[in-house]
């Protein structure tokens, strides 16, 4: 089963049966209850969590892949979509996907990486990228452009549903002699890439890794306080993350 965004009408049902029950005691029912049910209903749906949402009588439902959805204690009734919070018109569910994504920038195996240091290195930016995405470029052209004290880990991510090309023009990268000067080479300057000898590129291991991290897209930046970020973000954004703590 998909789980598609779900119309406001289905989300303001689902929000009237739960204030129809506002005055009375909610259903207690254990997350471990709700995950039984919810699997049964959609076995189909890896769930990673559930634990209560904010609002009495609703549960959050992490699936894989990172999505969040929400439930009734019965899961008689579901809806995707952002839970806010209007006195701080924050969107809880924004803050938690944030928290989901974070990643723990010690188990990241830097090794799979080629890296880029740039005055003293001391910030780290990880980046998951393919050699044939639009957006890559930008990020390399116009964003990290004039981006110092920094060191890039760039992992190789082909995506090859999208770009069928992209798998190889990775390996030649990887099996270059001085991969971080090819890479900046081809993706910042437009200078083709040099015909190398292949090598044992670790392609399929970035490719494992990207998917246990939830990176569906590139590119797709982590940064040294753990957020994982997507896109070609603007540089001033990037900067601020870079000196996050």
């Amino acid at each position: 089963m998909k789980f598609p965004l779900k119309s406001i009408l289905l989300a303001l049902t689902l929000f009237g049966t739960v204030a129809c029950t506002a005055n009375a005691t909610p259903e207690t029912v254990s997350p471990a209850a709700v995950k039984k049910t919810f699997e049964a209903k959609f076995p189909n749906r890896a769930v990673v969590s559930v634990r209560p949402a904010p609002v009495g009588g609703l549960y959050e439902v992490v699936v894989k892949g990172r999505q969040i959805v929400y439930v009734d204690a019965k899961v008689n009734y579901l809806f995707v979509g952002d839970l806010i919070d209007t006195a701080k018109r924050e969107s809880l569910t924004e803050q938690r996907m944030v928290e989901l994504s974070r990643v723990d920038w010690k188990t990241l195996p830097l090794e799979l990486a080629f890296k880029e240091v740039r005055g003293n290195g001391e910030r780290k930016l990880a980046v998951f990228t393919d050699p044939d995405c639009p957006f890559c470029k930008k990020l390399e052209q116009e964003s990290l452009t004039g981006v110092t004290n920094v060191t890039i880990y760039t992992f190789l991510y082909p995506i090859a549903e999208l770009h069928p090309d992209a798998t190889r023009k990775s390996r030649q990268v990887w099996c270059a002699s001085d991969r971080a000067a090819t890479w900046a080479g081809f993706m910042r300057d437009g200078k083709p890439l040099p015909e190398v000898a292949d090598c044992d590129a670790p392609i399929e291991k970035i490719r494992q890794l990207g998917e246990k991290l939830g990176i569906t897209g590139t590119p797709a930046l982590i940064f040294a306080n753990g957020e994982l970020v997507p896109g070609a973000i603007p540089r001033d954004r990037l900067e601020s993350l870079l000196n996050a703590r």
